[in-house]
């Protein structure tokens, strides 16, 4: 069986957390692009965004055949949590690392049926962080679907020729300086889990940002992250090479 070679790009959004949401997908295939996009009266951004994943992973699914996929997402929510975390959670019942019921489950089960049920037709999926905001085509396109179906806007879905598709899915270059100040803006609206700080290879993990702070300011080559989940911490601590 001859496999091709398939570019998706995806994305979901919400106005309030929970509120109204969208998601949006890009499928890319040799001969022809597919974009698909959704909404939901109540919901919340990071169900939005694994939406917008098992949907496009789904069509690929109903076309049949092998696959080469490039998977790009904003999310690496949706990414740790389908090649990293679902393991873990799968074996422990459900359960994350605070001893506590695995959000969106329904939607994690969704996807990694989509996944398995690709890999079993012989497809490779290689998921790739991609920045939002930050001038990458693909991703402008399904944030564009995404936020205007949260907003119960009618926008023109493309479904037609790749050599009819206006946008370069090939063109993966981002902006270094719009992606700093984007991460930099939607960090510090997320609430704090906990605050890492890493000095002379000792690790310690602080309640508050200020306790942090006082442990890192001044100090040359030292280290410091805010996590915002406990699976971003392990994340963190992993980065930075420490066993725990």
């Amino acid at each position: 069986m001859k496999t091709s070679d398939i570019i998706i790009y995806t994305d979901g959004a919400s106005r309030g957390n929970p509120g109204r949401g969208g998601w949006g997908g890009v499928v890319a295939m040799p001969d022809k692009v597919v974009e698909l996009g959704g909404s939901d009266k109540h919901t919340t951004n990071n169900k939005m965004e694994l939406q917008g994943a098992i949907e496009a992973l789904s069509f690929v699914v109903s076309i049949g055949g092998a696959h080469n996929i490039d998977m790009r997402v904003d999310s690496r929510y949706v990414i740790n949590g389908i090649t990293k975390w679902i393991h873990g959670w799968k074996k422990n019942g459900w359960i994350n690392s605070k001893k506590e019921e695995v959000l969106n489950r329904d939607l994690w089960e969704a996807l990694a049926s989509a996944v398995s049920s690709l890999e079993m037709g012989g497809s490779k999926i290689v998921w790739n962080y991609t920045p939002g905001h930050s001038g990458v085509l693909g991703n402008e396109r399904v944030d564009e679907i995404s936020t205007m179906c949260a907003d119960g806007e009618h926008i023109e879905l493309f479904n037609g020729l790749r050599s009819g598709y206006k946008i370069d899915i090939t063109n993966h270059k981002s902006d270094a300086k719009k992606v700093a100040t984007k991460k930099s803006k939607s960090n510090s609206k997320i609430k704090a889990f906990s605050y890492l700080s890493l000095v002379n290879g000792k690790l310690v993990i602080h309640p508050s940002w200020a306790s942090c702070e006082k442990r890192v300011k001044g100090v040359s080559g030292a280290k410091f992250k805010k996590a915002v989940s406990a699976e971003d911490e392990i994340a963190i601590i992993r980065e930075w090479g420490i066993k725990k």
